[in-house]
């Protein structure tokens, strides 16, 4: 393998060579966001703090979590000028990038170091507590005692702005007794403020330059972009609202005289090994709620056919292409031959509209895969282009007992007064923050029901389909086991209250239904007013689950509340175990660049930058979203030992090297989010997020990089060819965010 330089070289257990550019000493840190809540002690399974903190003198630039966005300074009241400390804030424990309530406020695990005199020299007091509250102080909640020296990890916080207090207090007072009802009774020594304390409201004075020249919602009807719409109760400057990119507006139909179908619901298709499918890109309409509009979809269908295999089958699917734009199939996740993998210009020529092209597709591992147009997808699969692959383990036991499986696909659509928001013609629009839609899709409708009888225990396997949002899914408290991912299932199940599935992520969860009644599907996030330096809540019904009288059979509560283990997901990821703790062998850095920007942007985004959520969850600077173009932004993937950016990256490996890989989100750019990184024809396990060790694993092909954090992955090579990473994002793979490299046999 090569790049910029030689480096280590180390052996897995079965003696197959691994090697990198350079060894680089693993950081530790932390994660999430802001929300609210709290408990009053460290879960007993936390890892234990790792040696390189963020809060740390010796924390190097590149460590795992940027300390500006993951580590408050405690500062110290006038009864202890010399007293110092520091909060960091880390992901808790779970499968997931980011630690989430079910209404999307983000979780930190606060671990508290102090550097204070003795309690006692302060009056009759024995010990510190440290507090979490709001910016109001209401509610204040107690996280736990600190040590005078020292560094303690003191439970979570969940509130979206808050501040970290740490008193003095004695055994007699209620603020040292702890419990739900304790409050401070001590003097405060030390007080911090949350990095998203300083996300505040614009200065409209700095702004005063870009006033509008159109009185707010006063736009022109002949205006070929229409409005695209703003969240309710969000605001945005007017000089923004006069935004227009610098592309030619297109929409599905435009010079469009072929056929044009009705579209039609998910067909099921059972293939064996061996057999075939013809699979069609066509024009379609479709109808959502009381409007229909133009798009593509395979076969007809929106989604597009449900095609089940079983595990190591060999199918060939004819594909022809009757839509307006060239295009391909990637079939994504899959450890296919490289010939097949539908990435124009670099594993295939693209299909111009009329022609065919014949993929032949093998299965290797079980699991949830989809297939989607590799080429302008920002238009072709938000316009429908996208459809599920169930592969079917060997093993009968695979998954749990369950009444019943459902396989989803989320997405959403971005509709204005007149339709579909147009796309641009020449390159895609959205560069800076993707496409956010306003309409919720699942299974390419907006009334999602599914009936189930009471007592019912249900599959349910998720894929988002959408091009940049990222969805906190929850049945509003039904109880819900997290089973498997992309590539097959974790080592065990695991309970959790919500899932948070980024672009091309698939999780696959058991929910029990145990009483009558509807339970809503719910998306439940935490939206910024970026003007007003606001957080609100957001919540989308995705759905709706109707639970009726009747009772299920067989009864299956005994084997839903068992967590079962996953031997095949064990025994696959022994043998790599040792290398957990190795030296990273490679490092990828996600930036932007910006040029060109109109004048208001760029002081809107430099106002902004003061602080970057670790997910952007929707979109709520439509208008300024919508200018930004390829022209205008650049997103990048840079190797840092060389300089070299996206496609100037050459990585080179053979089969059956194994690579441990650092991809860290840039603190200090204009404008960053989070980033669901893809990697084709391999498959990876996610060691750590921000420094903080996965304790459950399971096979991926996609992973979230949180702002301003990072995640160390091991990359099995084990598919010969050239294949690409980028990131999911639809526009940001637009806007440049991709490499290739290179598998030798």
């Amino acid at each position: 393998m090569t790049s910029g330089a030689p480096g280590p070289s180390g052996r897995l257990p079965s003696g197959r060579r691994l090697s990198g550019p350079r060894a680089v000493r693993a950081a530790a840190a932390l994660v999430a966001g802001g929300a609210l809540w709290l408990s009053a002690c460290a879960p007993p399974d936390m890892p234990p703090p790792q040696e390189a903190a963020p809060c740390t003198p010796d924390a190097a630039p590149g460590g795992a979590a940027n300390p500006d966005l993951y580590c408050m300074s405690l500062f110290p009241t006038p009864r202890v000028p010399g007293a110092t400390g520091t909060v960091e804030l880390r992901r808790p424990p779970g499968p997931f990038s980011m630690g989430v309530t079910p209404d999307g406020r983000l979780l930190y695990d606060a671990v508290i170091s102090t550097d204070l005199p003795p309690p006692s020299t302060l009056g009759p007091y024995d010990r510190y507590v440290a507090w979490a509250s709001t910016q109001v102080l209401w509610p204040i909640e107690r996280l736990g005692e600190v040590p005078a020296r020292g560094r303690t990890e003191v439970g979570q916080v969940g509130f979206n702005k808050f501040l970290i207090l740490v008193t003095a207090e004695s055994g007699a007072e209620s603020g040292a007794a702890g419990g739900a009802d304790a409050e401070p009774a001590g003097p405060y020594v030390l007080r911090a403020q949350s990095p998203s304390s300083r996300m505040q409201p614009a200065d409209f004075l700095e702004f005063a330059l870009g006033a509008s020249r159109t009185p707010p919602g006063e736009m022109a009807m002949d205006d070929a972009w229409g409005g695209v719409p703003m969240p309710d109760g969000v605001m945005m400057l007017p000089s923004l609202m006069e935004l227009r990119p610098d592309v030619e507006p297109w929409l599905p139909g435009d010079g469009w005289e072929g056929e044009i179908v009705d579209s039609r619901p998910r067909e099921l298709i059972e293939l064996g090994d061996g057999d075939a499918l013809s699979l069609d890109a066509v024009y379609v309409r479709h109808r959502i709620g009381s409007r229909e509009l133009l798009g593509y979809g395979f076969n007809g269908q929106i989604p597009g056919p449900l095609l089940r295999v079983p595990e190591a089958a060999t199918v060939t699917i004819d594909f022809t292409n009757r839509i307006d734009w060239p295009t391909a199939i990637h079939w994504h996740g899959l450890r296919l031959d490289n010939r097949f993998d539908g990435v124009p210009g670099l594993t295939q020529d693209v299909v111009p509209p009329g022609e065919s092209f014949r993929y032949t597709l093998h299965f290797p591992d079980p699991g949830l895969y989809w297939y989607h147009p590799h080429h302008r997808e920002d238009v072709q699969q938000e316009l429908g282009l996208a459809g599920n692959i169930m592969v079917r383990s060997e093993d009968p036991d695979y998954f749990g007992p369950v009444h019943r499986e459902e396989i989803v696909m989320l997405d959403d659509l971005l509709v204005g007064e007149h339709g579909i928001v147009p796309f641009g013609l020449e390159r895609a629009t959205h560069a800076l923050m993707g496409r956010f839609g306003n309409t919720m899709l699942v299974n390419g409708e907006p009334d999602y029901a599914l009936d189930v009888e009471r007592g019912s225990v249900v599959r349910f396997l998720f894929t988002n389909a959408s091009n940049t949002r990222t969805f906190n899914l929850s049945f509003g408290g039904a109880p819900m086991k997290l089973v498997g991912t992309d590539v097959g299932n974790f080592e065990r199940e695991a309970w959790v209250e919500s899932v948070v599935i980024a672009p091309a992520e698939r999780y696959i969860v058991h929910v029990a239904f145990p009483e009558s009644g509807e339970v809503p599907l719910l998306n439940r996030v935490q939206g910024i007013d970026h003007i007003n330096g606001a957080f609100f809540p957001e919540e989308d019904t995705l759905g709706v689950v109707r639970v009726g009288a009747a009772d299920a059979t067989p009864e299956l509560t005994a084997t839903f509340e068992a967590l079962r283990g996953n031997g095949r997901a064990q025994d696959e990821i022994a043998p790599y175990r040792p290398l957990f703790d190795g030296p990273v062998d490679l490092e990828l850095e996600l930036d932007m660049t910006t040029q060109g920007l109109r004048l208001v942007v760029e002081r809107l985004m430099q106002v902004d930058s003061a602080y970057f959520h670790p997910i952007e969850w929707s979109g709520t600077m439509p208008m300024m979203n919508l200018m930004s173009t390829p022209e205008n932004v650049s997103w990048t993937l840079r190797e840092p030992s060389t300089g070299l950016e996206n496609e100037a990256i050459r990585w080179t490996f053979r089969v059956g090297d194994v690579v441990k890989l650092r991809i860290r989100s840039r603190r200090e750019t204009l404008h960053q989010m989070q980033h669901p990184i893809h990697i084709h024809g391999q498959r990876f396990l996610v060691l750590a997020t921000n420094g903080v060790a996965h304790d459950n694993l399971a096979w991926k092909d996609t992973a979230v990089v949180p702002v301003g954090g990072s995640l160390d992955l091991l990359l099995e090579l084990s598919n010969p060819g050239d294949w690409m990473l980028h990131c999911h994002i639809a526009e940001h793979l637009e806007a440049g965010m991709k490499m290739v490299f290179t598998v030798e046999p």
